[in-house]
């Protein structure tokens, strides 16, 4: 019998009977594991450890790519670490939204680094895996229906934006997890799923209370961070039929109840709701309580299932390829004209670049120091130096290469009033300042979909690795 088995099989008819020791491992996995902290946390012999491995956060690129957003070897260190440790203790290990983005491709990748791992130390475990790619004909069907809506201000979804999209992912809630698990396994990776169905799903399954395994689940997600001072350390969560208690691995961290409860503001709109497909958990009568000086005790929320079965839908369209040019100013007199300056330019570079073909590309600049993050307010002074990027998005990376490049010159000779020099307006950190970057894409697609009543979307399969 496989991990999960076995745990499934403790818990039979007894419910929530004991605690449950769950390890966060990471806070994405790929970026590094402590070993300390890890090394700490298997010796208190945890029930399953957890790993998030993806997230919108790092933008459409990886999405649309099918690429990894962290480096190949790094990602193969994380994984192996998790796998022995989980292989030693004979625990489920579970991994949420492969490669970092959660599509086909970043599934195959992390089961291609999965492969090579076994092979070299002579592993043998039952694997599930459950992709989070959903068919355009489901999607199409469902804006035909109206059963589709945009998130945080994105337009109407129509079939013919959906044609362009290059991955759709759907974020698999815990009834995914729970039919994966339910096979008899030691590994469970999956596509795009939201990060509380890694950690509370299993224990939902073993009878532990909804809203309390996924309030703890939304925590340990993120590892140590809800820790003072927070870090991506290994975090242990000691869960309990009626709370929960979190304490970091690493000595230097504590779990403090105004760094747990803070953490309620952690990528959520409303901190006293988590919302998932299959229901949210209230947490207004949550309550955290400091059982030692490195410990919390956390009760009180409560589950509320939902009418409705939802989805939430991520698409990445490519928008062409992308180069840009670095430099910075420290010119007051070209500081305080920079907006005129760049504009003229621009008209300057477009004049020549499409002397002999279309206006087919779009430039972009960021001005740090004024407005690169936020803009300067008027009661403001001017900064002493300016950071300019300008991006170019442009059919081709030739086409792009030609813009900033000619961008470059004129923007370092251009005439403006009150220079002083002719000699150059702006200084390059590098040579040269002018880089490609490659395939550009925007999210054509954050919307959330009505499913039907018994909809199936996403299907586990089992891998013997022998």
């Amino acid at each position: 019998m496989s991990a999960t088995g076995l745990l499934i099989k403790e818990f039979a008819g007894k419910k929530a009977y004991r605690a449950l020791r769950i390890l966060g491992a990471s806070g994405q996995l790929g970026y590094g594991i402590p070993t300390p902290a890890f090394e700490a946390g298997l010796a208190r012999e945890p029930d399953l450890i957890g790993c998030d491995m993806g997230s919108i956060d790092i933008g459409p690129y990886y999405l649309g790519s099918g690429q990894l957003a962290t480096a190949r070897q790094s990602t193969k260190r994380d994984l192996k670490k998790v796998l022995l440790g989980a292989r030693r203790l004979n625990i489920p290990l579970v991994i949420g939204t492969a490669g970092s983005a959660g599509a086909r491709p970043h599934l195959d990748t992390t089961l291609e680094l999965l492969r090579e791992i076994a092979t070299e130390n002579k592993l043998r475990f039952r694997l599930a895996t459950i992709a989070g790619d959903i068919p355009k004909d489901v999607v199409n069907k469902a804006i035909e229906q109206n059963r589709v809506v945009g998130v945080d201000g994105m337009p109407d979804l129509t079939c013919e934006e959906l044609s362009h999209t290059t991955h759709l992912v759907g974020q698999m809630g815990m009834s995914s997890f729970q039919e994966a698990l339910a096979l008899d396994v030691d590994v469970l990776i999956s596509g795009r799923a939201c990060d509380t169905a890694i950690f509370a799903a299993l224990p939902i399954m073993l009878g532990f209370p909804i809203g309390l395994s996924v309030h703890m689940a939304k925590i340990i997600e993120c590892a140590s961070l809800c820790c003072t001072p927070g870090g991506r350390d290994t975090i242990l969560a000691t869960l309990h039929a009626d709370h929960f208690i979190l304490e970091s691995m690493a000595p230097q961290r504590k779990a403090l109840p105004l760094s747990v409860a803070a953490h309620s503001l952690y990528e959520q709109n409303d901190p006293y709701t988590i919302i998932e497909p299959e229901g949210r958990v209230d947490l207004q009568h949550a309550s955290y309580t400091q059982v030692s000086e490195r410990s919390t005790k956390i009760s009180g929320a409560q589950w509320i299932a939902a009418a409705k079965h939802t989805i939430k839908m991520e698409g990445a369209r490519k928008l062409g390829e992308r180069a840009m040019l670095l430099c910075g100013a420290a010119d007051p007199r070209f500081i305080a004209q920079h907006k005129q300056i760049l504009a003229d330019v621009s008209v300057v570079v477009r004049d020549l670049v499409c002397e002999d073909t279309p206006e087919d590309y779009t430039l972009f600049w960021h001005v740090y120091g004024v407005d690169g993050v936020t803009d300067l307010q008027a009661d403001q002074p001017p900064p002493a130096e300016i950071c300019l990027l300008i991006e170019c998005i442009a059919p081709t990376r030739e086409r792009a290469s030609e813009v900033v490049k000619t961008m470059k010159q004129y923007l370092l000779h251009f005439g403006y009033a009150g220079r002083l020099s002719t000699g150059g307006n702006v200084a390059f950190p590098f040579t040269p300042p002018e880089v490609s970057l490659g395939e550009a894409y925007k999210f054509n697609v954050y919307h959330i979909m009505e499913t039907l009543d018994g909809e199936r979307l996403f299907t586990p399969e089992v891998i013997e690795f022998q």
